[in-house]
């Protein structure tokens, strides 16, 4: 019988990182090794690179932009590539089009959180965006997402039409910077304690056994 009492995992994420798609994966594989503890993930938004437009950049542009030309940005993701294939990802980089500002991404994600659907609707956004190369700047793309995930779709695709929580999504982003995140994925365990980077499962099993070990019936602060 699993533990009554909760060991929360705050996920500060974006949904353009590659390397937070690996986390998840490894995090996954973390909670298979430890059933009995009675776990509730919550995902928090980041963004990696703000400057971005609304309607996104060219992919190229900006990969050029960032590692200062092709050759050194394919570089970079051939390593992520490796690492995602130990995950059973097999990311399309090429097939993606366009850098998206997320910022529409993560009000779905909050959104999702009163169905308790974050899971789903982050995995569906690191599948459509990695795998499939879809535009996560377009609201077609993420109502669709939202009605795979279980979500009343219909009413996402009113509030993505509207400013609606934009400036608390925003707020969570600084809030996050201002807490030192300089890098995601950044898992907080029992609010108390932190693994940044995408570790491997053994060492999310030891910082999960650990919280559980040390953790008391006084509540913890939320991020």
């Amino acid at each position: 019988m699993a533990d009554e009492q909760v060991l929360t995992v705050d996920i500060i994420s974006d949904v353009m990182c590659p390397w937070c798609f690996i986390g998840k994966r490894r995090l996954e594989t973390a909670l298979a090794k430890v059933p009995d503890l009675n776990i509730e993930i919550g995902w928090h938004p980041y963004q990696l690179d703000p400057s971005l437009p609304k309607t996104g950049k060219d992919r190229q542009t900006y990969l050029s932009d960032k590692f200062g030309g092709a050759a050194a940005a394919s570089t970079f993701y051939e390593q992520i590539k490796e690492a995602g294939k130990g995950e059973g990802i097999d990311f399309a980089f090429d097939k993606i089009a366009l850098s998206p500002n997320t910022l529409d991404c993560h009000r779905l994600i909050l959104w999702a959180r009163a169905d308790k659907l974050q899971d789903e609707v982050v995995e569906l956004l690191f599948r459509a965006y990695f795998l499939e190369g879809k535009d996560l700047t377009d609201s077609k793309t993420l109502v669709e997402i939202s009605a795979k995930a279980g979500m009343e779709s219909d009413l996402v695709e009113q509030l993505l039409e509207t400013d609606s929580d934009l400036e608390k999504i925003q707020h969570q982003v600084d809030r996050a910077r201002f807490m030192g995140v300089t890098g995601v994925p950044c898992f907080i365990i029992d609010g108390r304690f932190s693994v940044n980077g995408a570790e491997t499962p053994e060492t999310l099993v030891a910082a999960l056994m650990h919280a559980k070990e040390t953790q008391s019936n006084e509540p913890v602060s939320e991020i």
